[in-house]
């Protein structure tokens, strides 16, 4: 098993801070000169790619700061990356409701 510090380092085009390869999301120009930018989830789509970690905080300061533009030059759509990352979140923030049916014990059923 690798630690943090053994794997590749990538920079966050919103902060700009390094952080681990696993840690970050891989974001690419959709193919055939198309100006959408999609989320890589396998990290394996040929062309350039940026990095941008999964917090919303991150992805406000990218297009605050246009950073998608400089990244993947002649890219403007950002949508698909925007619900990414707000799916991400709110599953991440949204507390799991607790089973409403409880089974009983083996035997005390009756």
């Amino acid at each position: 098993m690798q630690h943090p510090e053994d794997q590749p380092q990538r920079t966050c085009i919103g902060c700009r801070k390094k952080g681990p390869r696993s840690e970050l999301l891989r974001l690419v120009a959709e193919g055939n000169g198309s100006p959408v930018v999609v989320v890589d989830e396998r990290r394996r789509m040929a062309g350039r790619g940026a990095w941008l970690h999964p917090s919303e905080t991150c992805l406000a300061l990218a297009i605050k700061r246009r950073a998608f533009g400089r990244a993947l030059p002649g890219t403007t759509g950002t949508a698909a990356v925007e619900r990414r990352i707000t799916a991400g979140t709110q599953a991440v923030d949204t507390p799991v409701a607790a089973a409403t049916t409880v089974q009983p014990e083996s035997g005390s059923e009756n």
